[in-house]
C-alpha cells in the first residue's frame, strides 16, 4: 500500500522494499568503486558516491579496481579467508529490527548523517504530517519507531530517495519474557539491556538520516513535536491505541 505525502515529496510504502540496492550498501562488507575517472566531472561524481557509501556503511571497505576489467580486481587477503568465528551472530544481528546505527560522524563531500533518538511513542498523525519536512533532501534513512497506535510492535523505518517503507517487524522485548530474549541475537539483548527503561522497557525511536548538507535541527524538531505530550501519555495504552493511524492502518482500528 502506498500513499502520497504532503508537497509530493514522499511516498510511504507498507510492506514492500523501496530500494534493494540501498539495503545492499547498508549490509555489504566490500563496496566496489568505479576506477575510471573519465574527466573531472566524473571524478567529482565518483568521490561523492564514495562519500555517501561511507556514510551509509562505515564498516565496509571501499575498493577501487586498478585494471580495466573489474573481474580482475584483487580483494585484500583478509576478505577471502574463512569466515571468522561469530560471523553468523553478526549477520543475524543486522537482520534484527532493532540495531545500532551505522554511519560516520562529520561531513565528507557535503554528505552527512543525522541521528535522532527519543523514548516516547510517536503520534502517527503528527508524524505523517511531518514527513514532508523531515525527509526533504534525505537520500537514505534507516531505523525503528515506537508508534502509539502499535504499542507492542517494532516498526522499522527504511527509505531510499522519495520512498519510505514502514513495516511491523516483530515485538518489543518485555521484562520476564525469557523465551523472547533467548530468541533474539546477543547484540539485540545487549542493546535492550543498555537502553532499558523502567517504564518503556526496550521501546524507543532511533533513525539515522543521510543526505547532502542535512540540517539536524530541521529533521529533529518536527520529529520531537510528533512525540506524545504529557497529557497524551497520561491516557495510557487504551488512549494511545485509539489514535488514528494514517501510516499503517487501512482504516480499521488496530
Amino acid at each position: 500500500m502506498s500513499s502520497a505525502m504532503p508537497k509530493g515529496l514522499l511516498s510511504v510504502v507498507v510492506g514492500n522494499t523501496p530500494d534493494a540496492r540501498g539495503a545492499v550498501v547498508n549490509h555489504a562488507r566490500v563496496l566496489d568503486r568505479d576506477g575510471q575517472d573519465h574527466g573531472a566531472g566524473r571524478k567529482t561524481h565518483r568521490d561523492g558516491v564514495a562519500a555517501l557509501a561511507s556514510q551509509l556503511n562505515s564498516d565496509a571497505l571501499l575498493v577501487r579496481p586498478t585494471g580495466l576489467d573489474e573481474a580482475e580486481m584483487e580483494l585484500p587477503p583478509s576478505l577471502i579467508q574463512p569466515a571468522a568465528r561469530g560471523i553468523a551472530d553478526e549477520w543475524r544481528a543486522q537482520l534484527e529490527p532493532v540495531t545500532m546505527p551505522r554511519s560516520r560522524r562529520g561531513s565528507d563531500q557535503g554528505v552527512n548523517s543525522v541521528l535522532w533518538r527519543a523514548r516516547r511513542p510517536l503520534h502517527p498523525e503528527r508524524l505523517a504530517d511531518a514527513l514532508g519536512t523531515v525527509m526533504c533532501g534525505v537520500v537514505r534513512s534507516r531505523g525503528h519507531l515506537w508508534l502509539s497506535s502499535r504499542p507492542d510492535s517494532v516498526v522499522t523505518w527504511c527509505s531510499a530517495g522519495p520512498h519510505l517503507e514502514l513495516r511491523e517487524a516483530g515485538s518489543w522485548l518485555e521484562a520476564g519474557a525469557r523465551h523472547a530474549w533467548d530468541a533474539v541475537s546477543p547484540q539485540r539483548r545487549t542493546l535492550a539491556s543498555w537502553f532499558w527503561h523502567d517504564y518503556y522497557g526496550e521501546r524507543r525511536n532511533e533513525i539515522t538520516f543521510t543526505g547532502i548538507d542535512l540540517d539536524a535541527q530541521r529533521i529533529r524538531s518536527p520529529l520531537a513535536a510528533a512525540l506524545l505530550t504529557d497529557a497524551e501519555l497520561s491516557l495510557g495504552r487504551d488512549g494511545w491505541t485509539s489514535t488514528p493511524d494514517p501510516l499503517l492502518s487501512d482504516g480499521d482500528p488496530p
